[in-house]
């Protein structure tokens, strides 16, 4: 769990740049234009879509330009060409790394990709090349002020999720896959939206990093990130609180 938390830190460090907004937002509405193409146009029935436009209102996108995007899709607009890939590889000083894109162009996507972890000192490898060190699950995230640590433990229990970690920053619901929309809606019943609620690749296995090190790591996860086909980065790296501050400053 540790190098996931580290990605997160990795998502607001970058968050919070001013010149990522378009980006970040270009991402946003790819998502909810695939989502509402592959399933009905209604939130409320779409849960996919319902996930998308929840991370866009968190990110601050306005409900205009999200119903906007919706109806572009449902009236067969943008989207429909786009196609979900996962790339695999690792990055330097053996950190798996996977990627996940949205892409209407899969041999441009793999050769910037492939460039991008050659240049950094990694490698593109094949599929599940690096899979089998993560485990795929449900990770719904809440603030501390949200509800106790008894009370929100005994809410995703009762709903079927895996386990919680809470601390004096917040709470991190885990669940299966199959379960991930039941938990996160009993959840957002008893203690209102999450800050994040999606499907991820945890980590079964971390690699420890030092300050260079992580150096490193952290400016390849930053290039894939960029790409505008890239939607999610996950590393197994684990980097400490302190070295994580120098990195950020």
């Amino acid at each position: 769990m540790a190098g996931h938390s580290h990605a997160k830190n990795i998502m607001h460090r970058k968050a919070a740049q001013g010149a990522k907004k378009a980006r970040a937002f270009g991402k946003l509405i790819r998502e909810i234009t695939v989502s509402a193409k592959q399933g009905l146009p209604d939130p409320a029935m779409n849960p996919r879509l319902r996930a998308a436009v929840k991370a866009a209102l968190i990110a601050n996108m306005t409900r205009d330009t999200i119903d906007r995007a919706i109806k572009r899709a449902s009236q067969g607009g943008q989207g429909e060409d786009y196609q979900e890939v996962r790339y695999e590889g690792y990055g330097p000083n053996g950190v798996a790394i996977i990627v996940e894109a949205l892409t209407d162009n899969r041999n441009r996507t793999a050769g910037d990709l492939r460039s991008a972890f050659a240049k950094h000192g990694g490698a593109l490898g094949e599929t599940n090349s690096v899979a089998f060190q993560f485990e795929r699950k449900g990770v719904i995230s809440y603030p501390a002020k949200a509800a106790s640590a008894d009370a929100m433990l005994e809410a995703a229990v009762e709903a079927g999720a895996q386990d919680v970690e809470s601390d004096e920053e917040g709470h991190e619901v885990s669940t299966a896959v199959e379960d991930f929309f039941a938990v996160r809606d009993a959840l957002e019943t008893a203690f209102g939206p999450a800050d994040s609620a999606r499907l991820e690749w945890v980590p079964t296995t971390t690699v420890d990093l030092d300050e260079e090190k992580a150096r490193d790591v952290l400016k390849l996860v930053d290039i894939l990130d960029d790409n505008d086909d890239v939607q999610n980065v996950f590393a197994n790296f684990e980097v400490s609180d302190a070295v994580m501050q120098r990195l950020s400053d």
